[in-house]
């Protein structure tokens, strides 16, 4: 078993199957070394797990739950495109959006629910540069959505 599979289980962490695009894109692209990932949304298992506006039905801590959903379909997409997890480098970027009220000023800290579970899991290799931002829609009223980049071997 790889250390990140190994990582997730001890976390106790499932990753969900990646969801397939609602569109005509791929989830995931490498180019080189750098694996482009499109914006994952908080769909698991085909229904969004997390729905709604930060800041008007939703809170500080549902918006960081949604974010970690996020994250976790990241890895899930990342892992149906290379195989093994072990094979990430570093997280070289991610991109968040959070869909809120107008004026809402809390995207970094909903962001952060990605960020520390992609730490969590990944430990040094998790550490990402990084754009938090809200605005007003976002995909199936999604919470948050989060694009990556990753360094792969």
């Amino acid at each position: 078993m790889s250390q990140t599979n190994e990582r997730l289980a001890e976390l106790g962490i499932d990753l969900p199957s990646a969801p397939a695009p609602a569109g005509n894109y791929v989830t995931a692209m490498q180019v080189g070394k750098l694996l482009y990932l499109s914006g994952a949304i908080c769909l698991v298992n085909g229904e969004m797990t997390h729905t709604g506006k930060m800041g008007e039905t939703r809170d500080i801590a549902y918006g960081q739950a949604a974010a970690r959903v996020c994250a976790l379909n990241l890895l899930a997409a990342t892992k149906e495109q290379i195989g093994d997890l072990d094979k990430i480098s570093r997280i070289v970027q991610l991109n968040g959006f959070v869909n809120g009220i107008p004026g809402f000023a809390e995207s970094p800290t909903v962001i952060n629910g990605a960020s520390d579970i992609l730490v969590e899991i990944l430990g040094d290799r998790g550490r990402h540069t990084r754009a938090a931002v809200a605005v007003t829609g976002l995909p199936k009223d999604s919470s948050v959505e989060i694009q990556a980049i990753f360094e792969v071997a």
